[in-house]
């Protein structure tokens, strides 16, 4: 395996396969792919504001779990991030 590639991990944002440094958090990870965590109630596209999981401004779904706090979750291999 070439040098470097043990630190990446293989991840889908909203169906589109994405390869990331391990270690980064999933919000790292969605703002990466150019997509917003989420939509507020007007639609007006949301993301991360504290980094620490207090905000919600994180949400989205991950693995089938919805409002997940994307800030605080480091990203696996083969995880599904569903934003949308």
């Amino acid at each position: 395996m070439p040098e470097g590639l043990h630190n990446r991990v293989e991840i889908t944002v909203n169906g589109e396969p994405l390869t990331i440094d391990a270690g980064s958090t999933v919000a790292v990870a969605i703002a990466i792919s150019g997509a917003a965590c989420r939509s507020s109630v007007s639609g007006e596209k949301r993301g991360p504001l504290c980094a620490m999981g207090i905000c919600f401004e994180c949400r989205a779904m991950v693995n089938g779990i919805p409002h997940t706090r994307t800030c605080q979750l480091l990203c696996e291999h083969s995880m599904e991030i569903c934003t949308t």
